[in-house]
């Protein structure tokens, strides 16, 4: 049992943890389709999506804080230009043209590589890792929520 102990202490070092949300009720109202899926998720159907995010510092700032969520700015911009009132479409869906016809005419359509909650969360993950990568926090996760029922989880090394 100690030995047990050991290993887990060796491999968990003391972390601080904190999470930001943005609740369904911020309004990142979205649309978009799993074109491939054999279900009803292959129309275009909408979201207000909600986002979670675990940060984790082994120190704390001058503030005793892991992170300053005043200088999540940079997250709340990009959020609303990738996902408030915007179509999402997959790179390869097989009507791209035609939903890309759609852009500035009656829709912001944004392009990305993939489409799902999984491929949302990961996306998240990547932008705010790149923007913290000179600070001493780490990204544990990111979560996206469709609705109180259906969420997905990116985490990282």
């Amino acid at each position: 049992m100690v030995f047990l102990l050991a290993i887990y202490k060796q491999n968990y070092k003391n972390m601080y943890r904190v999470t930001k949300t943005y609740g369904h009720d911020r309004g990142y109202s979205c649309a978009f389709r799993q074109w491939s899926a054999k279900t009803h998720c292959q129309n275009i159907h909408g979201y207000s999506l909600g986002f979670k995010i675990v940060l984790e510092s082994p120190t704390l700032d001058i503030n005793n804080w892991v992170y300053d969520f005043g200088k999540f700015s940079f997250l709340d911009n990009w959020l609303t230009k990738t996902f408030d009132h915007t179509l999402l479409v997959a790179k390869d869906d097989p009507e791209l043209v035609l939903l890309q016809s759609l852009d500035r005419r009656a829709a912001q359509v944004i392009v990305l590589d993939k489409i799902s909650c999984e491929s949302f969360a990961e996306l998240t993950y990547n932008h705010i890792s790149k923007k913290l990568k000179d600070v001493d926090v780490n990204v544990v996760s990111v979560e996206v929520s469709e609705h109180s029922s259906n969420s997905a989880s990116y985490f990282g090394d």
